[in-house]
C-alpha cells in the first residue's frame, strides 16, 4: 500500500523537471505544460473524497487495486503519448486512478491495525507522504538526464508500469477484497492484531455497512473542489486574471451549499459523503488546520526553494532535487520515531515541530542571504524543517485517527487525504506567487535578488508554522 502511496506522489513533483524536455518534444506551449503538471493534481485532489466513499462501499482493498490498475495503465499511455493532447488527457487519467487508490491507505490501517501497530503504519505513512515529494524531484531530474536510450522524458512515466505490475500482483493475494470491511481469516502476514471479526465487521468489532454513493454531494463537492484547485494551480502563471477570483469566489459558495445539503441530508437520515459525526469529532477541526498548515509550508517550501536554486543559483535539475535530501531524511526519521520519545514529552510534540520548522526555514534564508550557496548552516535548516514538519503533521495525523470510528474510516482518510493534497497547492499557489512577485519588482533576477525574494517568502512561511504551533495549544474540544 505505501509503496502505492508513494508511486503515486512521486508523480506529483517528478514531470517538473521533465516539463521542458516534453515542451522540446512535443512543441508543446506553455500553457499545454501547464495542464500536463496540473491535470494531475486537479483530478486527483477532485476525487479524493468521491474515491473514498468507493472505498467504503465496495471496500478498500478491491478499489485499491482499481485504482492502482487505472493508474498504471494510464502511466503507460503517458510515456507512449505520440502528442501533448493525449499526453494532458492521459494525466488526468493517472489522477483519477491516484484518487481512488490513496484514500484506502489510511482506510486499510484504520481498520487492519490497532494500538501501537497503528501508530507505527501512521508513522511509516507521514514518512512516505514527505518522502515522496523529495523524491519525486530528484528521481525526476535523474531519468531525464540520464536520457535512457534516447527516450528523454518519456520513462518519468514508464517507471511506474513494472512497479505498478508487481504492486498488482503483490496486491492480489495479501489485500481484502471481500465488501467494506475485511473478513475472518483475509489479513495480510504481518498485519497487526486489529480483532477482525465476522464479514461486515470491522477493526473495531463494530458493524460497517456500505452506505449509499451520495451522488449530489459528490457532484457538489467535485465542482466546488474543481473551482479552488484550478485557479490556484493555473492563475500564478497567467498572472491572476478575473475569472480565477471569480472561480474562487464560486467555490466558496458552492462550498456553503456542499455543507446545507449533507446537514440536511444526514437529518433525514440519509448518507452524506461526509459523516458530520466525523468533523464533530473532538480534536478534528484542529487537525485539519494543522494539516492544511504543514502541507503548505512543505509545498511551498519545496517550491520557492526550488526557483531559487534552479534559477538563482543555476542548478541542474538533479542537484536541485539533491539538495533536498536532508529534508525527506529528516521528516522519515522522525516520522518514524516519535512516538518512543519519552511520554511526558509527547503533547507537546506538534507545537515544538512548528517552531522548529518556522526556525528552520529562516535559517535557510539567512544561509542564501546575500546570493551565496550556502554550507553547513543550510543542511542543518534543510534537517530542520524536515524534523520539524514531520512533528508537526504526524502526531496529528496519528491523533486526529486515534478515536475515528471503523465504520467512519473512509471519510476521515478522505477528508484529511483531500486536506493534505490541497494544503500541497494552497502552498504552492500562494509562497510561489510571493516568491514571483516579489523577484520580479527587484527587477535584476541574479542570485542576490532571488536570495532577497527568498528571504520574503521564507517569512511567511516562518508565519504559517507559528500559526501552526498556536493551534496545537488550543485544548482539544471533549
Amino acid at each position: 500500500m505505501l509503496a502505492a502511496q508513494f508511486m503515486a506522489l512521486l508523480d506529483v513533483f517528478i514531470v517538473n523537471v521533465a516539463a521542458p524536455t516534453i515542451g522540446a518534444d512535443l512543441h508543446a506551449s506553455g500553457a499545454d505544460l501547464q495542464l500536463v503538471i496540473a491535470g494531475y493534481a486537479i483530478t486527483y485532489s477532485v476525487l479524493l473524497i468521491t474515491g473514498a466513499r468507493l472505498g467504503g462501499r465496495f471496500g478498500p482493498g478491491r478499489v485499491h487495486l482499481a485504482g492502482l490498475a487505472l493508474f498504471t495503465a494510464a502511466s503507460l499511455a503517458c510515456g507512449l503519448a505520440p502528442g501533448i493532447t493525449e499526453l494532458i488527457v492521459f494525466r488526468l487519467v493517472q489522477g483519477a486512478g491516484a484518487a481512488l487508490m490513496i484514500p484506502q491507505v489510511l482506510s486499510l490501517i484504520q481498520r487492519a491495525f490497532t494500538g501501537e501497530a497503528r501508530v507505527r503504519a501512521l508513522g511509516a505513512y507521514s514518512a512516505v507522504l514527505a518522502v515522496g515529494a523529495a523524491a519525486g524531484q530528484i528521481v525526476g531530474g535523474a531519468l531525464v538526464a540520464a536520457d535512457l536510450f534516447g527516450t528523454g522524458w518519456r520513462p518519468v512515466f514508464l517507471v511506474n508500469v513494472p512497479v505498478g505490475a508487481v504492486l498488482l500482483a503483490v496486491g492480489r493475494r495479501v489485500l481484502p477484497r471481500e465488501g467494506a470491511a475485511e473478513p475472518a481469516g483475509a489479513r495480510a502476514p504481518g498485519v497487526g492484531a486489529a480483532g477482525a471479526g465476522a464479514p461486515g465487521v470491522g477493526a473495531a468489532g463494530a458493524n460497517v455497512r456500505p452506505r449509499g454513493l451520495d451522488l449530489p454531494g459528490m457532484a457538489l463537492l467535485g465542482a466546488a473542489v474543481s473551482l479552488l484547485t484550478v485557479p490556484l494551480v493555473l492563475g500564478q502563471e497567467q498572472d491572476w486574471p478575473l475569472w480565477s477570483w471569480l472561480s474562487l469566489a464560486a467555490s466558496v459558495v458552492l462550498s456553503g451549499v456542499f455543507g446545507g445539503y449533507e446537514a440536511r441530508l444526514a437529518r433525514r437520515g440519509g448518507a452524506p459523503l461526509i459523516t458530520p459525526r466525523v468533523l464533530r469529532h473532538p480534536g478534528m477541526g484542529r487537525a485539519v488546520f494543522q494539516i492544511l498548515a504543514v502541507m503548505a509550508v512543505n509545498g511551498g517550501f519545496l517550491f520557492a526553494l526550488t526557483l531559487h536554486v534552479q534559477g538563482g543559483l543555476g542548478y541542474g535539475a538533479l542537484r536541485a532535487g539533491l539538495t533536498f535530501v536532508p529534508t525527506a531524511v529528516a521528516f522519515g526519521l522522525v516520522g518514524l520515531t516519535w512516538r518512543r520519545w519519552p511520554a511526558w514529552c509527547l503533547r507537546w510534540l506538534s507545537p515544538a515541530g512548528f517552531v522548529l520548522a518556522a526556525l528552520s526555514v529562516t535559517g535557510v534564508a539567512l544561509a542564501f542571504r546575500g546570493g551565496g550557496s550556502g554550507g553547513a548552516l543550510l543542511y542543518a535548516a534543510f534537517a530542520g524543517v524536515g524534523a520539524g514538519l514531520a512533528l508537526g503533521f504526524s502526531p496529528t495525523l496519528t491523533g486526529a485517527l486515534a478515536a475515528v470510528r471503523p465504520e467512519d474510516a473512509a471519510d476521515a482518510s478522505g477528508l484529511l487525504a483531500t486536506v493534505a493534497q490541497l494544503g500541497q497547492l494552497i502552498g504552492v499557489a500562494a509562497f510561489g506567487t510571493l516568491f514571483l512577485s516579489r523577484l520580479e519588482s527587484l527587477g535584476d533576477p541574479g542570485a542576490y535578488t532571488s536570495a532577497r525574494a527568498l528571504s520574503a517568502c521564507v517569512f511567511a512561511l516562518a508565519g504559517t508554522a507559528v500559526a501552526g504551533a498556536v493551534a496545537g495549544l488550543v485544548p482539544r474540544r471533549r
